[in-house]
């Protein structure tokens, strides 16, 4: 593991951050219902990993593209991940933006707003080599995911 800046880092938290900013004035109808019945260890887990990945993501240069070789395929699946989570957001900011548009999947990846961001720094982590980072994804995904997936069974529950 090498300390330094990461452009690459850097980029993906620009395309996780942007669209969740525009979600904050987006959110789906009754969204504040689920919310406030989050599980509490879900969310410390989420928040924790949330300030983990962010740092870590940033403050390791070997998540930068060293080379062009076999291994460079990890990197590229991994931003290929992150341009589905981007194709996720344009559909849902293109629907009514109800729970079930929230919660939905892509491409058979469920719960797609939560669960391509997870795998992608995850491959980014498998990429760098980068232990500590994988931790907090591990960390990241059993919080976010966790409370996404609750999310979205109590919103299938409330339409029946």
């Amino acid at each position: 593991m090498h300390f330094g800046f990461s452009y690459v880092g850097l980029i993906y938290l620009i395309m996780l951050f942007t669209p969740n900013m525009v979600w904050s004035k987006n959110q789906p109808k009754d969204y504040e219902k689920y919310a406030v019945n989050e599980n509490k260890l879900l969310l410390g887990l989420e928040r924790i990993g949330e300030v983990l990945v962010s740092a870590l993501c940033l403050i390791f240069s070997d998540f930068n593209i060293r080379s062009i070789r076999a291994w460079s395929v990890v990197l590229l699946i991994s931003f290929l991940m992150m341009v589905l989570y981007e194709i996720y957001w344009i559909r849902y900011f293109r629907s009514e933006k109800t729970m079930a548009d929230m919660y939905s999947g892509i491409l058979g990846v469920p719960v797609a707003g939560a669960t391509l961001p997870v795998l992608a720094f995850g491959l980014l982590a498998v990429y760098g080599g980068n232990l500590p980072m994988l931790i907090a994804v591990v960390i990241l995904g059993i919080g976010h995911i966790g409370i996404h997936l609750d999310h979205r069974k109590e919103s299938k529950n409330a339409d029946k």
